[in-house]
Protein backbone atom coordinates (compact mmCIF):
# COMPACT_ATOMS: atom_id res chain seq x y z
CA UNK A 1 0.00 0.00 0.00
CA UNK A 2 1.13 3.83 -0.70
CA UNK A 3 2.15 5.76 1.55
CA UNK A 4 0.31 9.38 0.75
CA UNK A 5 2.50 12.27 -0.35
CA UNK A 6 -0.37 14.70 -0.35
CA UNK A 7 1.65 18.02 -0.62
CA UNK A 8 3.09 16.83 -3.57
CA UNK A 9 1.58 17.51 -7.30
CA UNK A 10 3.33 16.25 -10.40
CA UNK A 11 3.96 18.22 -13.40
CA UNK A 12 3.83 16.76 -16.82
CA UNK A 13 4.74 17.71 -19.96
CA UNK A 14 3.41 15.93 -22.97
CA UNK A 15 3.83 16.51 -26.81
CA UNK A 16 2.46 13.79 -29.11
CA UNK A 17 3.81 10.54 -27.68
CA UNK A 18 0.82 8.96 -26.10
CA UNK A 19 2.85 5.57 -25.39
CA UNK A 20 5.86 7.25 -23.79
CA UNK A 21 3.17 9.50 -21.44
CA UNK A 22 1.44 6.04 -20.72
CA UNK A 23 4.80 4.92 -19.55
CA UNK A 24 5.39 7.80 -17.53
CA UNK A 25 2.50 7.92 -15.72
CA UNK A 26 3.03 3.91 -14.62
CA UNK A 27 5.61 5.17 -13.05
CA UNK A 28 4.19 7.82 -11.16
CA UNK A 29 1.47 5.61 -10.14
CA UNK A 30 3.53 2.95 -8.71
CA UNK A 31 5.10 5.54 -6.15
CA UNK A 32 5.09 4.24 -2.66
CA UNK A 33 4.72 7.89 -1.53
CA UNK A 34 1.42 8.34 -3.55
CA UNK A 35 1.47 12.33 -5.19
CA UNK A 36 -1.96 14.14 -4.44
CA UNK A 37 -2.86 14.42 -8.36
CA UNK A 38 -1.12 14.53 -11.97
CA UNK A 39 -1.50 18.33 -13.53
CA UNK A 40 -0.48 17.52 -17.37
CA UNK A 41 0.38 20.23 -19.99
CA UNK A 42 -0.83 18.60 -23.53
CA UNK A 43 1.77 21.03 -25.90
CA UNK A 44 0.59 18.99 -28.72
CA UNK A 45 -0.19 19.78 -32.32
CA UNK A 46 -3.15 17.75 -31.79
CA UNK A 47 -5.26 17.31 -28.35
CA UNK A 48 -4.61 14.20 -26.68
CA UNK A 49 -7.66 11.50 -27.99
CA UNK A 50 -7.98 9.96 -24.42
CA UNK A 51 -7.52 11.29 -20.91
CA UNK A 52 -4.50 9.62 -19.63
CA UNK A 53 -4.60 7.58 -16.88
CA UNK A 54 -2.04 7.63 -13.30
CA UNK A 55 -3.48 4.26 -11.30
CA UNK A 56 -6.35 5.63 -9.42
CA UNK A 57 -4.91 9.60 -8.95
CA UNK A 58 -6.49 12.26 -10.51
CA UNK A 59 -5.57 13.79 -13.92
CA UNK A 60 -5.61 17.51 -14.61
CA UNK A 61 -5.21 18.71 -18.53
CA UNK A 62 -4.40 21.71 -19.57
CA UNK A 63 -3.78 22.46 -23.36
CA UNK A 64 -1.32 24.56 -24.22
CA UNK A 65 -1.59 24.34 -28.11
CA UNK A 66 2.28 23.73 -29.07
CA UNK A 67 4.04 26.54 -27.43
CA UNK A 68 6.80 24.90 -25.52
CA UNK A 69 7.66 22.82 -22.23
CA UNK A 70 8.64 26.19 -20.00
CA UNK A 71 4.81 27.22 -21.13
CA UNK A 72 3.29 23.87 -20.73
CA UNK A 73 5.13 23.36 -16.99
CA UNK A 74 4.29 26.72 -15.86
CA UNK A 75 0.19 26.30 -17.10
CA UNK A 76 -0.03 22.94 -15.62
CA UNK A 77 1.61 23.95 -12.44
CA UNK A 78 -0.54 26.42 -12.12
CA UNK A 79 -3.61 23.92 -12.20
CA UNK A 80 -1.66 22.29 -8.72
CA UNK A 81 -3.20 22.00 -5.66
CA UNK A 82 -0.31 20.48 -3.66
CA UNK A 83 2.46 22.59 -1.33
CA UNK A 84 5.25 20.96 -3.77
CA UNK A 85 5.78 20.12 -7.37
CA UNK A 86 7.21 17.58 -8.70
CA UNK A 87 8.37 17.48 -12.47
CA UNK A 88 8.35 14.85 -15.27
CA UNK A 89 8.61 15.07 -18.93
CA UNK A 90 6.92 12.59 -21.28
CA UNK A 91 9.84 10.22 -21.94
CA UNK A 92 11.12 9.87 -18.54
CA UNK A 93 10.43 7.52 -15.89
CA UNK A 94 11.08 7.36 -12.14
CA UNK A 95 11.36 4.42 -9.79
CA UNK A 96 8.98 3.54 -7.13
CA UNK A 97 11.15 5.24 -4.31
CA UNK A 98 11.23 9.08 -6.56
CA UNK A 99 9.12 11.03 -4.35
CA UNK A 100 9.28 9.68 -0.91
CA UNK A 101 12.86 10.79 -1.09
CA UNK A 102 11.62 14.42 -2.49
CA UNK A 103 9.35 14.40 -0.14
CA UNK A 104 11.32 13.97 2.86
CA UNK A 105 13.70 16.86 1.71
CA UNK A 106 11.03 19.21 1.52
CA UNK A 107 8.98 18.25 4.08
CA UNK A 108 13.04 19.16 6.09
CA UNK A 109 13.02 22.42 4.56
CA UNK A 110 14.95 22.72 1.35
CA UNK A 111 13.45 24.87 -1.14
CA UNK A 112 14.55 22.73 -3.74
CA UNK A 113 15.70 18.87 -4.00
CA UNK A 114 16.32 16.82 -6.63
CA UNK A 115 17.50 13.08 -7.18
CA UNK A 116 20.12 11.01 -9.07
CA UNK A 117 19.44 9.77 -12.28
CA UNK A 118 20.38 7.29 -15.48
CA UNK A 119 20.80 8.85 -18.72
CA UNK A 120 19.50 6.33 -21.25
CA UNK A 121 20.16 6.26 -25.26
CA UNK A 122 17.54 3.86 -26.79
CA UNK A 123 16.06 3.24 -30.08
CA UNK A 124 12.40 3.15 -30.70
CA UNK A 125 11.62 0.57 -33.58
CA UNK A 126 8.42 0.88 -35.77
CA UNK A 127 6.04 -0.64 -33.78
CA UNK A 128 6.95 1.59 -31.03
CA UNK A 129 9.05 -0.99 -28.67
CA UNK A 130 12.28 0.51 -27.15
CA UNK A 131 15.99 -1.04 -27.73
CA UNK A 132 17.67 0.21 -24.89
CA UNK A 133 22.01 0.95 -26.53
CA UNK A 134 24.06 2.39 -23.09
CA UNK A 135 23.15 3.83 -20.09
CA UNK A 136 25.80 6.41 -18.27
CA UNK A 137 24.83 7.83 -14.56
CA UNK A 138 24.52 11.43 -12.64
CA UNK A 139 25.05 11.34 -9.47
CA UNK A 140 27.01 14.95 -7.77
CA UNK A 141 25.84 17.12 -4.98
CA UNK A 142 24.65 20.81 -5.75
CA UNK A 143 28.01 22.61 -7.14
CA UNK A 144 27.47 25.89 -8.28
CA UNK A 145 30.91 26.36 -10.61
CA UNK A 146 30.07 22.91 -12.34
CA UNK A 147 26.26 23.97 -12.74
CA UNK A 148 28.02 27.22 -14.35
CA UNK A 149 29.59 25.25 -17.33
CA UNK A 150 27.08 22.58 -17.61
CA UNK A 151 23.21 21.23 -16.26
CA UNK A 152 23.67 17.79 -14.59
CA UNK A 153 20.40 17.96 -13.07
CA UNK A 154 17.57 17.40 -15.53
CA UNK A 155 13.87 18.55 -14.94
CA UNK A 156 12.78 15.40 -13.94
CA UNK A 157 14.90 14.75 -10.97
CA UNK A 158 13.72 17.69 -9.23
CA UNK A 159 11.10 19.03 -7.21
CA UNK A 160 10.35 22.33 -5.69
CA UNK A 161 8.01 24.37 -3.31
CA UNK A 162 4.84 26.09 -5.25
CA UNK A 163 6.32 29.19 -2.91
CA UNK A 164 10.16 29.23 -4.04
CA UNK A 165 8.13 28.22 -7.55
CA UNK A 166 5.93 30.99 -7.65
CA UNK A 167 8.56 33.76 -6.45
CA UNK A 168 10.43 33.37 -9.19
CA UNK A 169 7.80 33.53 -11.63
CA UNK A 170 8.27 29.53 -12.52
CA UNK A 171 9.79 28.83 -15.87
CA UNK A 172 10.99 31.67 -18.46
CA UNK A 173 8.57 31.59 -20.71
CA UNK A 174 10.80 33.37 -23.20
CA UNK A 175 13.46 30.61 -23.07
CA UNK A 176 12.34 27.44 -25.23
CA UNK A 177 15.40 25.74 -24.45
CA UNK A 178 17.36 25.63 -21.11
CA UNK A 179 14.93 26.97 -19.41
CA UNK A 180 15.22 25.02 -16.50
CA UNK A 181 18.85 25.64 -16.10
CA UNK A 182 18.04 28.76 -15.90
CA UNK A 183 15.16 28.29 -12.73
CA UNK A 184 17.88 26.05 -11.22
CA UNK A 185 20.22 29.05 -11.40
CA UNK A 186 17.72 31.71 -10.20
CA UNK A 187 16.40 29.08 -7.37
CA UNK A 188 20.12 28.80 -5.87
CA UNK A 189 19.85 31.90 -5.63
CA UNK A 190 17.49 32.10 -2.90
CA UNK A 191 17.83 28.21 -1.55
CA UNK A 192 20.93 25.94 -2.21
CA UNK A 193 19.20 22.39 -3.83
CA UNK A 194 19.52 19.43 -2.03
CA UNK A 195 20.57 16.12 -3.46
CA UNK A 196 18.33 13.57 -2.45
CA UNK A 197 20.91 10.21 -3.17
CA UNK A 198 20.17 7.79 -5.04
CA UNK A 199 19.37 7.18 -8.84
CA UNK A 200 15.25 7.09 -9.09
CA UNK A 201 15.32 8.48 -12.76
CA UNK A 202 15.41 7.45 -15.80
CA UNK A 203 16.01 9.83 -18.44
CA UNK A 204 15.42 8.38 -22.12
CA UNK A 205 17.27 10.15 -25.06
CA UNK A 206 16.78 9.03 -28.76
CA UNK A 207 18.50 10.28 -32.08
CA UNK A 208 15.54 11.84 -33.19
CA UNK A 209 14.89 13.62 -30.14
CA UNK A 210 17.14 15.20 -27.10
CA UNK A 211 20.01 13.92 -29.20
CA UNK A 212 19.04 15.78 -31.56
CA UNK A 213 20.67 18.91 -33.13
CA UNK A 214 17.41 20.47 -34.68
CA UNK A 215 17.07 24.10 -34.34
CA UNK A 216 20.37 24.55 -32.94
CA UNK A 217 20.72 28.07 -33.99
CA UNK A 218 17.78 28.93 -31.43
CA UNK A 219 19.22 26.59 -28.37
CA UNK A 220 22.47 28.59 -28.90
CA UNK A 221 20.67 31.71 -28.94
CA UNK A 222 18.95 30.66 -25.22
CA UNK A 223 22.42 29.51 -23.95
CA UNK A 224 23.74 33.16 -25.14
CA UNK A 225 20.62 34.59 -22.77
CA UNK A 226 21.15 32.41 -20.21
CA UNK A 227 25.37 33.01 -19.78
CA UNK A 228 24.35 36.58 -20.07
CA UNK A 229 22.21 36.69 -17.27
CA UNK A 230 24.07 34.38 -14.62
CA UNK A 231 27.22 35.77 -15.93
CA UNK A 232 28.47 32.72 -17.06
CA UNK A 233 31.50 31.60 -19.46
CA UNK A 234 30.19 31.03 -23.33
CA UNK A 235 28.38 27.71 -23.16
CA UNK A 236 28.98 24.69 -25.24
CA UNK A 237 24.94 22.77 -27.23
CA UNK A 238 24.77 19.50 -24.44
CA UNK A 239 22.69 17.44 -23.98
CA UNK A 240 22.36 15.49 -20.29
CA UNK A 241 23.75 12.33 -22.15
CA UNK A 242 27.16 14.55 -22.99
CA UNK A 243 26.80 15.52 -19.42
CA UNK A 244 27.22 12.58 -17.95
CA UNK A 245 30.09 11.81 -20.04
CA UNK A 246 31.94 14.52 -19.11
CA UNK A 247 31.52 14.42 -15.40
CA UNK A 248 33.40 10.96 -15.49
CA UNK A 249 30.18 9.02 -14.80
CA UNK A 250 30.85 6.34 -17.56
CA UNK A 251 28.70 4.20 -19.59
CA UNK A 252 27.82 0.46 -20.69
CA UNK A 253 26.61 -1.13 -23.39
CA UNK A 254 22.68 -2.69 -22.53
Amino acid sequence: MSVAAPAVSVVIVTRDRPRLLADALATVASQVAAPLEVCLGDDGRTPLADTPRAGDLPVRIVRCGGGHAGIARNRAARLARGRWLAFLDDDDRWTREHLAGLSAALAGGAGLAYRDVVVVRERLDAEGARHELARRAIARDWDLETMRTDDYVPPSSFAITRALFERLGGFDETMRFSEDWDLLLRAARLATPVRVPGVTVEIRMRDDGHLSLERSAERRACLDTLSERHGLPALEIRTFWEVAGLLGSGSRPA
